[in-house]
């Protein structure tokens, strides 16, 4: 696929589409960011990116932003893993990207690559780490954001079915700079350095480099095959080392205590009525602690051989978001 002259990137102002849209710009493509009137910018102050205002809930908006692009980068979603009104999950990832996908096929956009999510995959029994692959359900998907992006990702497959040429990527575990909100694993990260985590639960993720998943979107986009999808990763840890290595780089004891998912339960439960009665986010939740039952291993494999994906050491993930979140206030 030849280089874009223009591109349309949704979520640009979030963390990773702030990081597709400067890999873009890096390549000399032209960027359009989709944003709604009130979003947080933040990520894009300083870049010569030329924002459209619109939602993915409003397709006159999505037909405006898709004129005269010639790529879609479709990386919006609504990331939270507790919601007070889950079915916002599901308009904002599902028929958002129903409506952002038929905007695209309407305009006649060349290609498109569709973010999803490592959430959506199948995790062998055996404890290898899981591909794009691994056998999975519906059924398989614990909580609301798992179902919705899962159910999107079907619907990204169907529109490839009938003609539109969409990449599907799966991202595993961002970390890095531009964590604005921050992200879910932005807040482990943060609360981590702050030592506001005693404790942990056996669980592993794997984490990648921001920067490198916007790499990996963008060599989907030059050599991904229509329909195919992609795990864009990084290197796989327990959360105990994770954060023993946050601990190693701001210089405070790691912590020690191993807690068992039963003992974590209850906190969610009074976290999640809390963050009912305050309107913030909990500190914890029911669907991740289900989560954290498993070990979130991944393999880029494919991606590394058809694309030519590369990740750098999960260390410089972490070094770069601890510094861009002391730089910036958050510690």
């Amino acid at each position: 696929m030849s280089v874009p002259e223009k591109a349309l990137v949704t979520g640009a102002t979030g963390f990773v589409g702030s990081a597709v849209a400067r890999r873009l710009l890096a390549a000399g493509v032209a960027v359009r960011a989709l944003a709604r009137p009130r979003s947080d910018r933040r990520n894009l102050e300083g870049l010569p990116v030329e924002i459209v205002e619109g939602d993915l809930l409003d397709p006159p908006s999505l037909a405006r932003a898709c004129a005269g692009c010639d790529a879609l980068f479709h990386v919006a979603a609504d990331y939270r893993t507790w919601a007070p009104h889950p079915e916002e999950l599901y308009r904002a990832n599902v028929e958002g990207t129903r409506a952002m996908l038929s905007a695209a096929q309407a305009a006649g956009v060349a290609r498109v690559v569709y973010t999803s999510s490592v959430a959506t995959l199948g995790l062998p029994k055996d404890g290898t780490p899981g591909d794009e692959d691994s056998p999975v359900t519906l059924a398989d998907m614990v909580g609301h954001y798992k179902r919705s992006k899962f159910q999107a990702e079907e619907v990204a497959r169907e529109f490839a079915a009938h003609g539109l040429d969409v990449v599907i990527v799966n991202p595993s575990t961002p970390i890095g700079p531009r964590d604005v909100k921050p992200t879910p694993t932005g807040r482990i990260v943060r609360d981590a350095a702050r030592g506001r985590i005693p404790a942990f639960v056996d669980t592993g993720l794997n984490v990648v480099h921001v920067d490198d998943v916007a790499e990996g979107h963008w060599l989907a986009y030059l050599k991904g095959a229509r329909g195919q999808r992609y795990v864009l990763g990084g290197h796989d840890m327990s959360l105990r080392e994770i954060l023993a290595e946050i601990a190693h780089l701001v210089g405070r004891k790691p912590p020690r205590i191993s807690l068992p998912h039963a003992a974590v339960m209850p906190v969610a439960y009074v976290a999640e009525a809390w963050a009912r009665l305050s309107g913030r986010p909990p500190l914890a939740t029911r669907e991740e602690v289900r989560m954290a039952k498993k070990h979130m291993y991944f393999s880029s494999a494919k991606a590394e051989r058809e694309l030519g994906y590369r990740a750098r050491p999960a260390r410089a993930a972490l070094e770069d978001a601890l510094r861009w979140f002391r730089d910036h206030g958050y510690l």
